[in-house]
């Protein structure tokens, strides 16, 4: 019965937009900082722990959007995802420092930036602030911008080159 209910618990913080922005709605009036970020999140590794875990400490519920599988074929080619939509939210609802998680069709979470208007917004140590999605807008509605830094030499694409490598 435990497990049963560990599975459910996870499986409860995928959202749909529509369900997001109104939960949104109700932790801020609460007082709660909603921190977002967004990825694609192919093969979890200790990269993107790390980089969830530090997102989490900005704020008091983190927002993780995943990209779709038509999202991740556009951006990372027709070999990618290696993971469905629907595994990798499961994977990312299963971390301890996640809160919610949304998967969302469009290459860049703009519009579901714009709805959830989040506290914070986090990207990555490869991203310049400007160049965030949704920046001005957070930045405009008196949120804050933070970029990341990276786990050296942990990276999905370099992950999956040495698999190949060690396969071949």
């Amino acid at each position: 019965m435990r497990s049963r209910r560990r599975l459910f618990c996870f499986k409860s913080k995928i959202k749909s937009a529509s369900s997001l922005v109104r939960i949104v709605r109700s932790l801020r009036r609460r007082g709660r900082r909603v921190v977002f970020t967004n990825g694609c999140f192919d093969i979890l590794h200790a990269g993107h722990v790390s980089y969830l875990e530090s997102a989490r400490n900005k704020g008091d519920v983190l927002v993780v959007g995943i990209n779709s599988d038509s999202s991740v074929r556009r951006l990372k080619g027709r070999r990618r995802p290696v993971v469905s939509q629907a595994r990798r939210a499961e994977v990312v609802a299963a971390l301890e420092s996640v809160d919610y998680v949304v998967i969302f069709p469009e290459d860049t979470p703009e519009r579901l930036i714009l709805a959830l208007r989040p506290d914070v917004l986090v990207k990555g140590g490869d991203w310049k602030i400007k160049d965030i999605v949704g920046s001005r807008f957070v930045l405009e509605n008196g949120g804050h911008v933070c970029s990341i830094k990276f786990v050296k030499g942990l990276s999905t694409t370099s992950l999956i080159r040495k698999i190949s490598h060690a396969l071949s």
